[in-house]
């Protein structure tokens, strides 16, 4: 097995990264600088004031404070950094443990709407191992939230699944399900470059409340009169719901580590992903906490969680 048991162990960026943009909702210039971080540090949010760093905030599902448009996380004292999906979405989906997020605004920024620059300079960065087992939130019993016509479970599964589901009444989108067992290979491919959307009808009433002052063509699928607006068009005929199961990665992410099961969402959004996560840590029966063995021998895997290890992690190619 060459190296043995593929993602068995923690990583980091290699290197820092720096990136800029704005806020889709803000309107507002932001930099960040995603560091280096040990074992077991987790995914960090540092806020920045100048030099100086005031408030960490961890990217944890107790720290949701808002599911309106975006993922919202707080630090239970005010100070909140949003639209952190994305960019949650590009960590997990690549397969990064531990990053120190330095942020010199409230809002991460949203790029080309997508998670590809994020992916593109973690590339660049490189990935390194760290001598700590991995460790995953493994489901073992499924757990399932309804609301109305919206429906979100998490459920056993032998490795990392997301299957989506949107319907939406414009031909421009219509009904389209996405499924897709994530690896870094795939999510690079096959989820990264898929944009956030919006209507042109929602626009006004937006700005009026202070919302989407960031968002133009070159960040955002917009529709209007059941026609994408985009000169360029779509990246994917089904861009839209692989935009959904983008948005879900990160929202999961927010778990705190890996997550060993299958993730089913029918309407949903950041709201419903939320209440999923919530759902499954009230119900200490339905998950546990599962660490990575240090495999010198083989013989000795389990297969079967070799196997969810190995579809998670797999493919940095």
């Amino acid at each position: 097995m060459g190296k043995g048991f593929i993602g068995a162990r923690q990583t980091t960026l290699n290197s820092e990264i720096v990136m800029t943009g704005i806020g889709v909702h803000s309107g507002a210039p932001v930099s960040i600088i995603l560091q280096p971080a040990d074992a077991d540090t987790g995914i960090r949010f540092l806020i920045a004031d100048g030099d100086e760093i005031t408030t960490e905030i961890v990217a944890d599902h107790q720290s949701v404070s808002n599911v309106t448009l975006c993922t919202v996380l707080s630090d239970g004292n005010g100070t909140t950094v949003a639209t952190v999906e994305h960019l949650l979405a590009a960590l997990r989906g690549m397969s990064i443990d531990n990053v120190l997020v330095e942020i010199d605004g409230g809002e991460v920024p949203i790029m080309d709407g997508s998670a590809a620059q994020f992916v593109d300079a973690i590339d660049e960065s490189g990935i390194r191992e760290l001598d700590a087992p991995r460790r995953f939130v493994k489901i073992l019993e499924t757990v399932r939230v309804e609301d109305g016509d919206s429906m979100g479970e998490l459920s056993p599964y032998n490795g990392f699944r997301v299957d989506v589901e949107i319907n939406f009444d414009t031909p421009a989108i219509g009904h389209q399900r996405y499924i897709v067992d994530v690896s870094p290979g795939v999510f690079r491919s096959e989820l990264a470059r898929a944009r956030t959307f919006g209507f042109m009808e929602d626009v006004e009433r937006l700005w009026a409340a202070g919302r989407a002052l960031g968002a133009s063509l070159e960040n955002t699928v917009a529709i209007g009169d059941d026609r994408i607006i985009n000169p360029e068009g779509l990246r994917f005929t089904d861009e839209f719901v692989r935009h959904k199961a983008l948005d879900a990665i990160g929202d999961l992410a927010l778990a705190g580590a890996p997550i060993i099961g299958a993730f089913r969402s029918v309407r949903g959004g950041h709201w419903m992903n939320s209440k999923v996560l919530s759902a499954l840590f009230a119900n200490e029966d339905a998950w546990t906490m599962v660490e990575a063995p240090r495999v010198r021998d083989t013989a000795h895997v389990d297969l079967g969680f070799g196997v969810a290890v190995a579809n998670y992690a797999a493919d940095r190619s």
